[in-house]
């Protein structure tokens, strides 16, 4: 599917890494949640071919193949993230252009736009990488960034284990 929705429904940016798929996962319990739409938006680029405006273009994928690819990896990523079950029920969005203008385009009048982003900062950097900065800048509904399962995260699991409850000594 190409173009904007005109869904009041959840919106979110989906490119096949852990942190969108983490992303996905938050938004289909809140959209099941909250009895709304849930919208799976892939943004791309066609490759640059790296020759001078003039020089022929080499052998490669065309416009067409580009644009089946981002839609397998979107289908995919949906697949991997929800099981081949919950796929029915999103919305698959995928559009040509930078991801953060397709992002805020689509999630233009949704209840919120979610997106995934790393567990933790390397060297005190935010984990919120360029698109997700310039959509949280200049979003017009809110931008929820969701961290992919990290070491904290699985440490924490482990902890609070029911297998390691009762195993403290009264």
């Amino acid at each position: 599917m190409n173009g904007h929705t005109d869904s009041t429904g959840i919106v979110v940016g989906v490119d096949g890494s852990e942190p969108s798929k983490a992303a996905l996962r938050w938004a289909a319990e809140q959209a099941t949640a909250l009895h709304t739409d849930l919208v799976a938006v892939h943004a791309w680029e066609p490759a640059a071919n790296g020759h001078a405006p003039y020089a022929p273009a080499p052998a490669g994928r065309t416009r067409a193949q580009e644009r089946e690819r981002a839609a397998q990896v979107l289908a995919a990523t949906v697949r991997e993230a929800l099981g081949p079950g919950f796929g029915d029920a999103v919305l698959r969005i995928v559009v040509e252009g930078p991801a953060a203008r397709v992002l805020l385009q689509q999630a233009r009048g949704a209840m919120l736009l979610a997106l995934g982003r790393k567990a933790h900062g390397n060297f005190g950097l935010p984990s919120v990488g360029p698109v997700g900065r310039e959509c949280l800048r200049y979003a017009t509904v809110p931008v929820v960034t969701v961290p992919a399962a990290g070491r904290f995260q699985e440490s924490e699991r482990t902890v609070n284990s029911p297998s390691l409850a009762g195993s403290h000594a009264s």
